[in-house]
């Protein structure tokens, strides 16, 4: 948490409000907005206010306490929500909240693992788990037929491991369910891509090669990919971009 705080900056953003359940991400993010003064890494003061909290915002209703800070333009959520696909009412929730936060028009960014790219592996691999040198995911005997019935789209858990970065249970997020859901809340879907596709597509549009080139995120972001091996760049693929629009109904918040 608090990674995109240069970025954000960058942006010219009037306000800033972090939220997460780990009360040691909180305490990173402090440090990031902060500077961190046991390493004399202090740098010029972000030119936004920020407030953070530690809260579960897939199981408390946000807009009870958030009353003066909302209505927000742009909210982003990385890697992150579909741990909120463990139940129906968890699913639901995260989506109460984002829509009852975000002003109409406002924006939602997010990135989650496809779950299209994840069954389809699954279904290629001899058993129950696949992967290469840098990640494996693993479902438990549960899903021996590699079926996954539309009637039953929350609760559909695996295991994830990333090295050096991630290892814990997950859940699938059929994104034709999400996309479905979200509009129960006024959620429209903008854009939705694949990380590969993503990525090739703004590789072809000058401003954005020269933003990959000077971030190094992959070589001179041109033709040298070799900041990312090819275990990485297929650990990529596990993952999709998408962008949520608020649309205005008064109808919203009784639903949250």
């Amino acid at each position: 948490m608090g990674g995109d705080h240069i970025k954000w900056d960058k942006a010219r953003i009037g306000y800033y409000f972090g939220i997460d359940i780990a009360e040691g991400s909180i305490k990173d993010c402090r440090t990031r907005y902060n500077g961190d003064a046991d390493l004399q890494q202090r740098r010029k003061k972000f030119s936004f206010p920020a407030r953070l909290i530690c809260a579960d915002c897939y199981d408390a209703r946000l807009d009870q306490y958030l009353y003066d800070d909302a209505p927000f333009d742009i909210c982003s959520c990385q890697f992150a929500l579909h741990y909120s696909w463990s139940n129906e009412a968890r699913a639901r929730q995260a989506l109460a909240n984002i829509s009852a936060l975000l002003r109409p028009g406002g924006t939602f960014i997010g990135t989650m693992p496809d779950a299209n790219v994840i069954i389809k592996r699954l279904r290629e691999a001899e058993g129950l788990e696949f992967g290469n040198s840098v990640y494996w995911v693993s479902f438990d005997e549960d899903y021996r037929d590699k079926k996954f019935p539309s009637s039953r789209p929350f609760g559909i858990k695996y295991k994830f491991h990333l090295e050096d970065a991630v290892d814990c249970p997950e859940w699938i997020v059929p994104f034709h369910v999400f996309k479905a859901l979200a509009e129960e809340y006024d959620l429209e879907l903008v854009m939705t891509k694949n990380f590969h596709e993503f990525v090739n597509e703004y590789l072809g549009k000058p401003e954005f090669t020269e933003l990959m080139r000077r971030l190094g995120a992959l070589g001179d972001g041109r033709h040298d990919h070799s900041t990312l091996s090819k275990d990485e760049w297929d650990v990529a693929y596990l993952y999709l971009a998408y962008v949520l629009r608020k649309i205005e109904d008064d109808n919203y918040k009784e639903r949250c």
